[in-house]
């Protein structure tokens, strides 16, 4: 039985659910943790159905709505992050339709923080395919006319290989990319700021760097996401943040896999150095 400082009012020892199609999520769960040090976790990682970036809109939202079911019926959850920009951009509408009363925070491609930013108005974005070609992506790259000139990649089968920890295939996608994309640098004309528009990508950022070069800045969705899901709580008045001691008997913080679970055991220990118990769900 373990003390923790903690505030409860409403629900506020409940845990935040977080998913992703695999390990790409855990770069979110890192800022979450990092923000949120107090909050309890659920970490779903989808790998029956992974890569999200290679699957139609239907089986994304079928996907997302499921797995918002199973962790509001089994875990109690008190907000949900989607840690996936392909599902936030083809779910996340619905799944706040779905569950009105529920914080629901999704992820998002940093496009407004790089146009702020960029001193050569160039700025390159890599993602999936999915996420490029999604609705919602193409309102915000609108939204943005005139800021700055993007240039987007798909990176196919990147997520994959970073979820199966190919480093010579990593290292072969990111030089292509890269090279794809154009000159990198502080000159004019050249790419001064690269977002990395899929959760997976931050775990591959020393690659890419060696790509790119010292001077380009790299912007990623998880931090925002983090401080959201701040505000959110502490709004619902369901933040875990007060000096009160309650008595918390369960674990802060939860793995499962709708695949093997020593695929994600192994990423955990990879990316977080984290020795963690990862349980098999299955979610229909």
């Amino acid at each position: 039985m373990t003390l923790l400082t903690a505030t409860v009012p409403g629900h506020a020892d409940f845990p935040i659910g977080v998913f992703d199609s695999g390990v790409g999520g855990l770069s979110v769960l890192r800022a979450l943790r990092a923000q949120l040090p107090l909050e309890r976790f659920v970490y779903v990682s989808d790998s029956q159905y992974a890569p999200y970036g290679e699957r139609d809109d239907a089986q994304l939202i079928a996907r997302s709505q499921a797995i918002a079911r199973y962790l509001r019926a089994e875990h109690h959850i008190k907000a949900l992050v989607v840690a996936c920009n392909t599902a936030t951009a083809a779910a996340i509408k619905l799944l706040r339709q779905d569950d009105p009363d529920l914080p629901i925070v999704g992820i998002e491609p940093a496009l407004k923080p790089a146009a702020a930013q960029s001193k050569t108005r160039r700025i390159g974005v890599m993602a999936t395919r999915s996420t490029l070609n999604s609705e919602k992506f193409r309102t915000l790259l609108e939204s943005l006319q005139g800021q700055a000139s993007f240039v987007l990649q798909p990176c196919d089968g990147l997520a994959d290989a970073i979820e199966h920890h190919d480093a010579i295939k990593i290292e072969a996608l990111c030089a292509h990319y890269t090279r794809a994309m154009g000159p990198f640098g502080a000159e004019t004309e050249a790419i001064d700021t690269l977002v990395l528009g899929c959760t997976h990508y931050p775990f591959v950022a020393d690659v890419l760097r060696t790509q790119v070069g010292p001077c380009v800045t790299f912007l990623e969705g998880g931090a925002p996401v983090a401080l959201q899901t701040r505000r959110l709580l502490a709004q619902s008045g369901d933040l875990t943040d007060a000096p009160v001691q309650i008595n918390r008997t369960r674990e802060d913080l939860q793995f499962l896999t709708t695949g093997q679970p020593q695929t994600l055991a192994t990423a955990v220990q990879h990316w977080l150095q984290r020795g963690v118990a990862v349980s098999s769900v299955n979610i229909a």
